[in-house]
Order: C-alpha cells, then sequence, then structure tokens
C-alpha cells in the first residue's frame, strides 16, 4: 500500500481478497467518480448507458454520502435504469463541510477542499473491492475520474484489471491545460491565442498540489474517455490525442437526447414552460459551486426585471461537501420582485429538471457558469449560452462556446472577474442574445449543432462509433 508521500508498495497482497462475489462475471465495469455533483452525475449517465445498451455489470463506488447524492439527483435518468447499477457504499470519512463564503473575494469553492483532501483516504477500501472481483471476473475495467487516479492506483497490481480516465471536462480545456503547464505552444491561431483566458485566478494552490499528487497515476491508465464529440471538438480531441501518446474516445454526450415523458412530468418548471412560446424563456443557473453575495444577486434581479425576458432563475447556494447537513443560507431578492415579475419569471429555489429544462420548446437561452456539465447539455439541446465563468476550466469552456463555436455571448470577461456585474450589463447581454438579429444567428447555429451532436449519438454516428469501439476493447 502506499502513504500520502508517493511511496508504493506494487505487491499487493492478495490476503485482503474477501471473494465477497457470488457470482462469477466475465468482464465487470467499475466507476469511480470525484465527489463534486458535476462529476458524479456524468459518471452515473455513462454507468447507466453502458449497462442498459450493452448489458454489462457495473458497479458505482464511492462513499455512501456522494452515492446517495448522485442517486437523488439523477436528472434525466430513469428509475429502472438506475435500478440495474450496483451502487457499493464505502463509509464516508471524516471531513469539515463548512458552509460556502458568498463574500469571498474568488468563486472558487474552497469549502470543498476537506472533503477532496478526505477523498484520498479511498484507497485502501477501493483496492480491496477490486481484489474481490480479481478471482471471479476474467477483466476488471476500472473508469475513473482523473482527481480519483491517486486512490484507483491499485488496479494496475491485478493482472485481469484496467482502467480509463474518463474526463468530465472539455476537451479544449484539457489540450490548454496540458499546453500551458509543459510549455509546448497552443496550435489555436494568432487572433484566438491573444483572446485566450489566462489560467490566473482559475484555481488555489491547494487544487494545484491536489492535482499534481494525482500525476504519477495517470500512465496507469490504459487511454482515455470524453464526454464530448467531434462534432464539437474534434480539433482538439486530435491534438489531445498527439499529447497524451494513448488511445482516446470520444463517446459523448453521455446523457438522454430525447425525453419522451418530458411534457407528462410533475414538475413545477416544465409546468411553467408548458405555457410559454416557443424559444422565449431564459433559463439562469450558475451550478453546484457557485454562490453569489447579495450585491450580485441584487444587480442579476434588477438585470432581469429591467429587461423584462422571460426566464426561470434556479437560486441555490453552492453546495457544501455533504449536502444533507447544514441549512443553506437563503438568498434574499430586491423587495416585491418576486410579485413584480410573476408573470414573466420563476423563481426556483430547490433542484431543477436542467436537462429537460434545456431540451423544452420554449428555452431560448441559457445564463451558465460554463460547467462542462452544463455546456454539453446546452450544445446538444441547442440552447445558446450568455457565458459568465467563475472558476476552474469554466473560462476555457466559455471561451470555446463564445469564440470558437460562436454559439453564445460573453457575460463578463475573465480579466475582470473581481468587478460586481452590474444590471445594465445583465439587460443587455440578455437582450442582445433573446432578441436580436445577433441573437437569432447565434441561436440558428446552436440549434445546429444541436441536431449534429445528436446524430452523433445515434447508431452510426461519429460518439456511437467511439462508444462502440471502446466497448469492444474492454471486452475483447
Amino acid at each position: 500500500m502506499e502513504d500520502l508521500t508517493g511511496v508504493r508498495n506494487p505487491d499487493l497482497s492478495t490476503s485482503m481478497c474477501s471473494n465477497k462475489l457470488k457470482q462469477d462475471h466475465d468482464v465487470v465495469l467499475v466507476m469511480v467518480p470525484f465527489p463534486a455533483q458535476g462529476h458524479l452525475n456524468q459518471l452515473l449517465h455513462l454507468a447507466c448507458f453502458i449497462s442498459s445498451s450493452y448489458d454489462l455489470p457495473v458497479y458505482y463506488v464511492g462513499t455512501a454520502t456522494h452515492n446517495r447524492q448522485a442517486r437523488v439527483r439523477a436528472n434525466a435518468l430513469s428509475p429502472s435504469d438506475i435500478a440495474k447499477i450496483h451502487f457499493h457504499d464505502i463509509p464516508t470519512p471524516e471531513f469539515a463541510s463548512p458552509p460556502p463564503d458568498s463574500n469571498a473575494s474568488s468563486k472558487f469553492p474552497r469549502h470543498l477542499l476537506p472533503l477532496w483532501d478526505a477523498s484520498m483516504l479511498l484507497r485502501e477500501p477501493i483496492a480491496s473491492f477490486l481484489c474481490d472481483f480479481s478471482s471471479k471476473a476474467r477483466r476488471i475495467v476500472v473508469v475513473h475520474d482523473p482527481s480519483m487516479s491517486y486512490i484507483v492506483q491499485d488496479a494496475s497490481s491485478f493482472p485481469n484489471a484496467e482502467s480509463y480516465l474518463f474526463n468530465c471536462i472539455s476537451a479544449f480545456y484539457l489540450y490548454c491545460f496540458s499546453c500551458s503547464f509543459s510549455g509546448m505552444s497552443f496550435q489555436l491561431g494568432e487572433e484566438l491565442l491573444k483572446k485566450l483566458p489566462s489560467f490566473e485566478g482559475t484555481m488555489p494552490d491547494e487544487l494545484m498540489n491536489f492535482i499534481a499528487l494525482q500525476g504519477p497515476y495517470l500512465d496507469l491508465t490504459s487511454g482515455d474517455i470524453h464526454n464530448t464529440s467531434k462534432v464539437i471538438e474534434g480539433q482538439f480531441l486530435d491534438l489531445l490525442a498527439q499529447v497524451k501518446g494513448k488511445q482516446q474516445w470520444a463517446i459523448g454526450p453521455i446523457l438522454p437526447t430525447k425525453f419522451d415523458c418530458i411534457s407528462n412530468r410533475t414538475d413545477i418548471c416544465l409546468e411553467w414552460l408548458n405555457k410559454q412560446p416557443s424559444r422565449s424563456v431564459l433559463y439562469v443557473s450558475f451550478g453546484t459551486t457557485t454562490t453569489f453575495s447579495d450585491r450580485e444577486v441584487m444587480e442579476l434581479a434588477m438585470g432581469l426585471e429591467l429587461n423584462k425576458q422571460k426566464f426561470i432563475w434556479v437560486l441555490r447556494e453552492a453546495d457544501r461537501g455533504d449536502i444533507f447537513t447544514g441549512e443553506a443560507r437563503r438568498v434574499e431578492l430586491p423587495e416585491g420582485f418576486e410579485e413584480r415579475v410573476k408573470e414573466v419569471g420563476l423563481v426556483v429555489r430547490e433542484w431543477a429538471p436542467q436537462p429537460e429544462i434545456l431540451a423544452h420548446s420554449s428555452t431560448g437561452g441559457f445564463m451558465s457558469h460554463c460547467g462542462w456539465n452544463s455546456c454539453v447539455e446546452s450544445i446538444t439541446m441547442g440552447v445558446p449560452i450568455a457565458a459568465w465563468p467563475m472558476h476552474g476550466d469554466q473560462p476555457n469552456n466559455g471561451f470555446l462556446v463564445t469564440e470558437i463555436l460562436k454559439i453564445g455571448l460573453t457575460v463578463r470577461e475573465w480579466e475582470k472577474r473581481e468587478e460586481i456585474v452590474s444590471a445594465s450589463t445583465i439587460e443587455n447581454v440578455v437582450r442582445k442574445l433573446m432578441t436580436s438579429e445577433e441573437g437569432d444567428a447565434i441561436r440558428k447555429r446552436a440549434q445546429e449543432l444541436g441536431v449534429a451532436v445528436k446524430r452523433s449519438v445515434e447508431k452510426g454516428g461519429a460518439s456511437r462509433i467511439e462508444l462502440d469501439s471502446f466497448i469492444a476493447h474492454i471486452t475483447r
């Protein structure tokens, strides 16, 4: 075994193995997600799709708390598909779960750092779990988040196990990150390079150190899977393949592209959307790691009210490390705001069915933090984005959306990230996206790209061919 100094013992004792499994398997997939909502969600979607489409046993391995989180927030997945997944709950290590700081100078969710540090304690229980399979399956295939590379390293100690990275971030960001921190030159074009946002302020030193701890174990993997499509990022997937030197599979988007029962689902957002004109509603949501200050909320509220554009606004605090503990701050709106906008807007303070909202015919735009999960959902549903990145990979994702794919507008430049975005700026961006000729052209490009992306996951499409190739490879 290994402590956090990185000293590895290659002789993992088989005495750990308890052979608890009652049934022999041919090929078993083991999904190991990073404990953050956008990562939990994407790997659960992949688990369900592989289980239902290829009839392979899939185990979803994480702490009891975060496996529960993945299940209760399983947007757009059918209960019958989730029921096929074998959830293996590891006892949750103790960690601090403080509330987010709404007045912090940086939007990075530092309050989640204790959780991510605690995730490093999962190595031994995961090694033990894999050992249970070592004599019961012909092959164990571990699919894991790059940020869990340290804790799944023992997969390489079993002769019948192999591991693959599942990248929950864009190929564009991964390429930019690789170039920036290896000193390689960007193959991007002079004009785009001038506008490319810097990595300054995207993440704190603590996270960089956490990422660095994963580095030595990335080479133990047999290849990379990407939640993107060649239709979206073909150029950057090709460049990344040159950098990586291992086999790459672009199998995304990993989400349902059709919602047959969307009009029958009982949900306040969908019921409200059913009453609105086509492409008339702006969906406003900043994911699970963004917290606005009272001043920022006031400016956004005034901007939406001044604009008079129909909207659904998901107004929530960032997640705690443990979403089931502690009481979330109730974000206050201007006095009388909800009454004044009741004919044009809906404020939602609970968990919202984002994929279904974006797929709804009444949704015409998405004001987003540009987390990759949100970008993929919006692109797939053909909805243009008002890009307002907050931290991490989001500035690069916003750049991809606005400058390369040209299916969105920028709310705030990354260089001005510490400035308050004014109500007038928000009003102008929303008006341009939703009611101008420029916005119509952007929406048309977004819709065309969405059609192409949906085709890519159908039989014979680029992403489906890639997924079939990956499944054939691991079941060889």
